[in-house]
């Protein structure tokens, strides 16, 4: 057998298998009838947790995988566990979950989108998930320089996992008519949540959550259980004792030789409206403090992120000190510099572990302090909350 033929066949076996094992998948996905792909800038893991706490309360049987802060497999009984990876996140690992849904027999799986490139966005609906239902919670600055570099390409590019012929559910005002659009090119029927039925989500409604929950996220997740036939009060039931993401928002209390602090863990959000948003929440929360410590944790691989941040927080009401922790450290400090914060304001921690970070958080507070994260989960972010969590009394965000 020459070079050529042999290569020939490899070529042909390879094929051959890629086809069988995208017809398996095909027929794995027959098995579930309710898919739903859950994706946008910020919300996605909350919102895929709490739609598969509300399903699970209803009666139907759910599996539900996350990427937020830890990636996570959630079985119909509520058990987490941990997605395993070889190697860095890959959209295929989306086949791998599929086949565990079918082996616990799932009637529904929630899966959170993890692809962020464009034509990834599209292949992960087309091919991977072809959602019965698609949900999308907003679209916003962030990841610019993938999905970039306006707001409203972001909203394109999230476009692509809209299912084909299913229904999309979607908590976006401002791109809403790129969606009506794409919606109507696919045969895909739009379901916007809209102010009134966030309107309806009442203080009652979040008072049942230990954490920071959303209107808009729960009016979405709402929306969806309704439609496969779970009824409200049941599904809000359900998401009340849903376990939360662990980047939910959270305030951590602590009292360290005649300090007090007041840790408010806002890492996940990481877009400019939602870290602001969360900043004067944290504000609101803890009004007479001495100290008003803003933590930005860095990443030089996202220089976008902390470009966007350092550039807006100027508008933002004022830290009294802006502890940068983290990689990449100098792009925030550039931003910030240049947009008018003092620079005398700026403390640096760069690469520096957990413990060193908390050191320096008390040598900046004062009598009683407000210390909030922000910027990026992962890392020494995630570090930190863990750090906090153990040590502290944890205080219901409400």
């Amino acid at each position: 057998m020459t070079a050529e033929l042999a290569l020939l066949g490899t070529t042909g076996a390879v094929i051959a298998g890629g086809l069988i094992e995208s017809l398996t998948h095909r027929r794995r996905l027959e098995k579930i009838p309710i898919r739903i792909h859950v994706n946008g800038t910020r919300g996605k893991s909350s919102v895929a947790r709490l739609i598969a706490a509300g399903m699970r309360e209803g009666g139907i049987r759910t599996c539900c995988k996350t990427t937020g802060t830890l990636p996570r497999m959630i079985l119909p009984d509520g058990t987490e566990y941990p997605v395993f990876r070889p190697s860095r996140a890959n959209v295929i690992e989306q086949i791998r979950i599929v086949k565990t849904a079918v082996e616990f027999e799932s009637e529904a799986l929630v899966l959170e989108c993890m692809a962020l490139i464009p034509y990834l966005q599209w292949l992960c609906e087309d091919k991977l998930v072809r959602a019965t239902h698609g949900v999308l919670t907003n679209a916003r600055e962030d990841h610019l320089d993938v999905m970039g570099p306006t707001e409203r390409d972001v909203a394109w590019a999230l476009a692509g996992m809209v299912p084909r012929g299913g229904k999309f559910f979607t908590a976006e005002r401002d791109h809403i008519d790129i969606y009506n659009q794409v919606t109507a090119e696919r045969g895909t029927t739009i379901i916007p949540t809209t102010e009134e039925d966030v309107e309806k989500i009442t203080p009652l409604d979040l008072a049942g959550f230990s954490y920071v929950e959303h209107a808009e996220n729960v009016a979405l997740a709402l929306r969806v259980c309704e439609d496969v036939g779970v009824d409200r009060s049941v599904a809000l039931r359900g998401m009340w004792s849903a376990k939360p993401d662990p980047g939910a928002m959270m305030a951590y209390e602590m009292d360290f030789f005649h300090r007090k602090i007041n840790f408010v863990n806002g890492f996940a959000a990481n877009d400019p409206e939602s870290t602001e948003r969360i900043w004067k929440m944290a504000l609101e929360r803890y009004p007479d403090v001495d100290k008003r410590i803003a933590i930005f944790n860095c990443r030089a691989d996202r220089p976008d992120r902390s470009d966007q941040l350092g550039t807006v927080i100027k508008n933002w009401p004022e830290a009294d000190r802006y502890l940068l922790i983290g990689s990449g450290t100098y792009i925030f400090a550039r931003a910030a510099t240049n947009a008018g914060i003092d620079p005398m304001k700026l403390v640096f921690a760069e690469d520096q572990p957990v413990d060193q970070v908390f050191e320096m958080i008390v040598e900046l507070s004062e009598g009683n302090s407000l210390v909030m994260g922000m910027a990026n989960i992962a890392g020494v972010g995630l570090d930190l909350v863990r750090y906090f969590a153990n040590r502290s009394r944890r205080r219901e965000f409400k």
